[in-house]
Parts: C-alpha cells; sequence; structure tokens
C-alpha cells in the first residue's frame, strides 16, 4: 500500500526555520512529482513547491520564493521542504503529495495525513 508520511513540523518564531520530511513506502516516489501543499486555518489548501523526477522545482505561490526550498533524496526515499525565515502567514498544516506523473501535474494519488507549523512568538 502507498503511503507518505511527514514529519518535522512543530512551534518556531518568526525568522526560524524547520525541515519538513515526506517519507514514502510502499512505491518508490523517485518516478513520480512529489508536491508539498498546505492549508491554513479558514483558508483553502494551496500548493507551495513540487520536485520532478529529474529534480526540476515548480513554485506554486510567490509568497515562499527564496525562503522555501524542495529537494529529494531518492536513496531515502524521501523528499524534503526546507523553510527559512518563516513568517506568522506559514503557519498550516503542511502535506505531501505524490503526483500520478513524472512531473507536477497537480493530478496526486496519494497524500500523507499533515504536519502542524506554527510560527508564533
Amino acid at each position: 500500500q502507498a503511503q507518505l508520511v511527514e514529519s518535522g513540523g512543530g512551534l518556531v518564531q518568526p525568522g526560524g526555520s524547520l525541515r519538513l520530511t515526506c517519507a514514502a513506502s510502499g512505491f518508490r516516489l523517485e518516478w513520480y512529482g512529489i508536491g508539498w501543499y498546505r492549508q491554513a486555518p479558514g483558508k483553502e489548501r494551496e500548493g507551495v513547491l513540487c520536485i520532478d523526477k529529474d529534480g526540476v522545482s515548480t513554485s506554486f505561490t510567490g509568497s515562499v520564493e527564496g525562503r522555501f526550498t524542495i529537494s529529494r533524496d531518492n536513496a531515502k526515499n524521501t523528499v524534503y521542504l526546507q523553510m527559512n525565515s518563516l513568517k506568522p502567514e506559514d503557519t498550516a498544516i503542511y502535506y505531501c503529495a505524490a503526483d500520478r506523473y513524472a512531473y507536477c501535474s497537480g493530478s496526486d494519488f496519494v497524500w500523507g495525513q499533515g504536519s502542524q507549523v506554527t510560527v508564533s512568538s
């Protein structure tokens, strides 16, 4: 059974950093685009970043450019979201998802359970 599990969330002060991990089991994520999404309280879910099979990343929101980066470690069957210079508006539940394709189409076939990120002083 294909599964994704996020970890690494928590409480951080504004300006701080966190690294989220998305670990896959039951399938090899190296063949798929992997996206990070987030949903803040009272808001719709939005795409953050996605990385395709070849390691090319796509940003879905300008609000994280220059602060967040996505990377993958195929040997560990894992994708990371490095978040720097965090702001209170980054507070959300962060989800990773595997695309049905090798690129970032937005058509995802498996989702993780989410990891809470709270940015507050």
